[in-house]
């Protein structure tokens, strides 16, 4: 896959997708809907693609905002895949399992879904309807993409998050949905998980208070490392770094990394001359901490998509433990004028053969 035309780039789901087809390479082509809609940009986008990803919806507003803004987008999609010179082998479309139901907004997406499934057999390529459930993830808008959002935001500033209703859910983290939607997974049912709404708040309170101590909270299970990652984007760069423990004898003293629970771990030691850095890549899912024992140094990292670069200067004079989020790309550079030594940890072993470490400049 070259090249993949996406509509909502730059909302909370496109922006997951774009960071999955960085991991892959593939370029994406931002293709803008309603009122920024122009036909030849959407057709220069759509043509040659190999994949058009339609994501773009609307779910807030009066009865006709909603059903008329989704139907519109989906008008629009459809008519640049109809003038297309090249149209794409595939057509995806980012649904909701509310399509099933009788809201406005169900009925406008699966009305939606009609317009699409009708210009893709126009032209005689495959239509993909995937009915999503509730999405979570890194940086999410708190009080309206997910209420996992708006519990991460309020638990890390200091804010206290109530259950207004409980009811169960079915979760997918948008990594998950970004591999459903590009095609690199046949389904992603195996990473949806059901919880009500009190579950997902009492993780998440224990997430934060482990957390805060500077121990890495159990997460061995998947859908616990993604209650982590989601968390940390909102903690970050302000719940850290987080001073070593230090147990200190005669004998000098004793610095403790990480304490974290449950699962297969890595910790490693390397070592970096003056004047060079290492890193400049990013992670998807895994967590990673790292600590300087000897010289001095700088970490950087960048979140994916943007410019802003947070850093932190850090000596082994003064240990820290400095985690490295998902999907920002870092790296650390030795700033002294002897060997950097460095301490990292991360939450699962090295695998060859199922890398997550993606090269990427800071």
């Amino acid at each position: 896959m070259t090249a993949v035309a996406l509509t909502g780039a730059h909302g909370f789901l496109g922006w997951h997708l774009r960071c999955a087809l960085r991991e892959r390479g593939v370029e994406s082509r931002p293709v803008a809907v309603g009122d920024a809609w122009s036909e030849a940009d959407a057709i220069a986008a759509i043509d040659g693609a190999e994949r058009l990803i339609h994501v773009a919806g609307v779910n807030r507003g009066t009865d006709e905002e909603v059903r008329e803004g989704n139907l519109r987008f989906a008008r629009q999609v459809a008519s640049a895949l109809r003038a297309a010179d090249a149209p794409p082998a595939v057509v995806v479309y980012a649904n909701s399992v509310q399509a099933t139901g009788d809201s406005v907004y169900g009925r406008a997406k699966a009305d939606a879904a009609d317009i699409l499934r009708q210009a893709a057999e126009s032209r005689g390529v495959r239509f993909e309807d995937h009915l999503l459930p509730n999405l979570f993830g890194e940086h999410g808008v708190p009080f309206y993409n997910s209420v996992v959002a708006t519990f991460s935001h309020l638990l890390a500033t200091g804010g206290a998050p109530t259950v207004q209703v409980d009811r169960e859910l079915e979760l997918l983290h948008a990594q998950d949905a970004a591999d459903l939607l590009t095609g690199s997974v046949a389904t992603a049912a195996p990473h949806v998980t059901r919880a009500t709404v009190t579950d997902v708040l009492a993780r998440l309170t224990s997430i934060a208070e482990i957390y805060r101590a500077g121990e890495i909270p159990d997460i061995a299970a998947p859908f616990d490392r993604d209650l982590f990652n989601t968390y940390r984007s909102f903690s970050f760069p302000a719940g850290g770094p987080f001073p070593l423990r230090a147990n200190t004898d005669s004998r000098g003293s004793f610095f403790e990394l990480v304490r974290a629970g449950g699962g297969e771990s890595q910790a490693s030691f390397s070592t970096t001359v003056p004047g060079i850095s290492r890193g400049d890549h990013f992670h998807r899912r895994k967590v990673e901490r790292f600590a300087v024992v000897e010289g001095e140094a700088v970490i950087s990292m960048r979140r994916l998509f943007t410019s802003d670069v947070v850093r932190f200067a850090v000596s082994g004079e003064r240990p820290v433990a400095i985690d490295m989020p998902t999907l920002w790309p870092h790296k650390i550079e030795n700033t002294g004028e002897r060997t950097l030594v460095t301490s990292f940890w991360a939450n699962e072993l090295f695998r060859p053969e199922s890398p997550d470490t993606i090269a990427e400049a800071v």
